[in-house]
């Protein structure tokens, strides 16, 4: 017996914070611009639509950098479903999680909700878990709030037919080089393995596994290198952050979605409006 032929997404509409919007995935077809997983799992989707003979995708992105996920829900989501998508991607919570005091149940029963009504306007939905940060220094304490809230996206996933995608079976996201000088959002290169398993995760790419092979030996880093390089992240990434969260103030505060409209993807990529700030 075939298996049962993938559903192609015609309205995808994505929703979330900066990894969503696309930190620091720069776009070499618009200086200035982001692209992101989202833009290029997008850009995958229309590449399988096209191979059927189908107009490409139509996709909007609504995400904006240092939302938490009350925010991504209840001002992101409701513009999403306005625009009558057939799959909607939730990614979210991280930024919860990395606060001090933050429940990864609490922050489920609020997902498991939004799931529930995404699924009762008729559109697909795909969850993504959070990274594993055991080798993530710092992040590291947060690994077990991160592992609470992926079997809870798991098993919301499993209740209302939700695809996932794995981003902490990502084993290829352990090597630094998948991640931007910021150590906290992807590079271009984890971008782009994050956009294959979202493929996978819908179930258009399942015989490719060349987004699973790790990239080969690293060079190692002199000890001393190496402490340059933790100062510098503390005083360009972690001090302003920091000081952020001190001033209750967001990366994301005044900034407007890069993709707000439903657009047809074209290639060589579908850029958004350019969106550059060095803020995580």
């Amino acid at each position: 017996m075939s298996a049962t032929k993938p559903v192609i997404p015609t309205r995808y509409v994505a929703i979330g914070d900066s990894m969503t919007e696309g930190l620091w995935d720069e776009d070499p077809h618009a200086p200035g611009a982001l692209r992101g997983w989202a833009d290029r799992f997008a850009a995958g989707v229309t590449a399988r639509r096209y191979e059927d003979g189908l107009e490409p995708l139509e996709y909007a992105n609504l995400a904006i950098r240092g939302r938490l996920l009350g925010p991504i829900l209840t001002e992101q989501l409701p513009l999403a479903l306005s625009a009558a998508p057939d799959l909607v991607s939730i990614v979210g919570g991280g930024n919860d999680l990395l606060r001090p005091g933050s429940d990864p149940d609490r922050l489920a029963v609020e997902l498991d909700r939004a799931v529930r009504t995404a699924r009762a306007e008729g559109a697909q939905v795909l969850l993504a878990t959070g990274t594993d940060t055991r080798n993530a220094g710092l992040l590291r304490r947060i690994r077990p709030k991160v592992a609470i809230y992926n079997a809870h996206i798991w098993s919301i996933a499993n209740r209302y037919g939700a695809h996932v995608l794995d981003i902490w079976g990502l084993h290829p996201l352990q090597d630094w080089r998948m991640w931007a000088e910021d150590r906290i959002h992807l590079s271009s290169l984890g971008h782009a393995r994050v956009a294959d398993a979202a493929l996978v995760a819908l179930g258009l790419d399942p015989e490719d596994r060349a987004w699973q092979v790790p990239l080969g030996r690293a060079p190692a880093t002199p000890a001393t290198q190496q402490l340059r390089s933790d100062a510098a992240w503390v005083a360009r990434d972690v001090y302003p952050w920091a000081a952020r969260r001190l001033r209750k103030r967001s990366s994301g505060d005044e900034r407007a979605p890069k993709r707000p409209e439903l657009l047809p993807v074209t290639f060589p990529g579908s850029s958004p409006t350019p969106s550059h700030n060095s803020d995580a």
